[in-house]
């Protein structure tokens, strides 16, 4: 994820699932609505989720297959400086994996 890109991933024909990295698929991405509205529409499919992007931010919808699985690698959080990969590893979600959130900024601790 960047600042002018947000990337979404979906598996359209069979709902695909990097099970051994995030375990058990959540109900919502083996749906039939899931899957087809992230490609046609992302941005509502995101809002529904709370992730709300700016105008100028480019979505891209990753399609997994049996044979290629995608993760995304979420952004790194404002206010994160400094922080050791696994005060880091802590803040990142199954969501922000698949792309429908974000990793909001953190408060100075």
């Amino acid at each position: 994820q960047t600042a002018d890109e947000h990337h979404l991933v979906v598996c359209t024909l069979c709902s695909c699932y990097p099970l051994a990295l995030l375990g058990l698929s959540p109900d919502w991405y083996k749906s039939r609505e899931y899957r087809s509205r992230a490609v046609r529409e992302p941005r509502a499919v995101l809002r529904e989720f709370g992730t709300e992007l700016s105008t100028g931010a480019r979505v891209v919808v990753h399609d997994s297959t049996a044979d290629c699985r995608y993760l995304v690698l979420p952004r790194r959080p404002a206010g994160t400086d400094g922080w050791e990969e696994s005060k880091l590893q802590e803040l990142v979600s199954r969501d922000s994996m698949i792309g429908v959130s974000v990793i909001p900024p953190v408060q100075n601790q």
